[in-house]
């Protein structure tokens, strides 16, 4: 009996995954490391999730649970290689859980309009939260980082800025762009296949790629300049994507 049983809870994950496998939302605009390492992870735990019978909202209270493990691990902890890990950890689980959360509710027949709030408001809470923590991490151990002088605290803020504008721009950007155009839908340009260039080239922004950098954080200044790095990436992706945005919502409707 329970071995028939465990025979078809398999076959309902299988059936699950593989309608996920179809279900996916098309690649064009997503970095590698999101299309091949985080995309596929997400859909794994999303099967997972629905053999399960968790809801998307309760996925994404565990993507929120990890991340700000995470986030409070890189406050509280001293910046160690051990606590580098665990930090990567936090943050890689949980932007996978964040992945997992859309994938399931396609699975499930669309998502609701409750759930997309939630999925954004705890995304921007962690991009706002996790730039806090370093800012602190500067702050409070500044002969680790070589952050002595005050000057290295505007980095942080000036990241989260940049990161936070890019992502309240891009939602704004659909949304208006949907309101200007409501056949498009989020199907539109699916059938172009996506650019291997843009997906490089999107790498230094993609959220994934950012997280390793926390690996690096018992390095002190190792992390401190990667992670400068990574800021004057995103400041200049913002600069491109304000110009870009700003095109396309000033071109007259076709």
């Amino acid at each position: 009996m329970s071995s028939t049983t465990s025979t078809t809870s398999t076959e309902h994950g299988a059936s699950a995954l593989t309608r996920l496998k179809a279900a996916q939302k098309s690649a064009k605009g997503v970095s590698l490391y999101s299309r091949f390492v985080n995309r596929p992870a997400g859909r794994y735990l999303a099967a997972g999730a629905y053999r399960l019978g968790l809801t998307p909202n309760q996925v994404t209270a565990i993507s929120a649970a990890f991340s700000f493990a995470a986030v409070a691990t890189a406050v509280c902890a001293s910046p160690t290689w051990g606590t580098g890990l665990l930090v990567w950890l936090g943050l890689a689980v949980g932007f996978a859980f964040d992945s997992a959360d859309g994938q399931l509710a396609r699975l499930r027949g669309g998502g609701s309009a409750a759930g997309e709030w939630l999925d954004h408001v705890v995304d921007c809470a962690k991009i706002t939260a996790l730039h806090t923590a370093v800012l602190i991490a500067f702050y409070r151990h500044p002969g680790h980082f070589g952050t002595g002088a005050d000057g290295w605290l505007l980095v942080p803020l000036g990241f989260q800025l940049a990161a936070v504008v890019t992502f309240f721009g891009g939602l704004l950007t659909e949304q208006l762009k949907r309101k200007a155009a409501p056949g498009a839908g989020a199907g539109a340009g699916a059938g172009a296949a996506p650019s291997t260039v843009r997906a490089v080239v999107l790498l230094p922004v993609d959220h994934g790629v950012f997280c390793l950098v926390f690996l690096l954080l018992g390095g002190g200044s190792a992390f401190r300049w990667a992670y400068t790095v990574l800021g004057a990436a995103a400041a200049l992706f913002l600069l491109a994507f304000l110009t870009k945005w700003f095109r396309e919502l000033s071109a007259p409707p076709r």
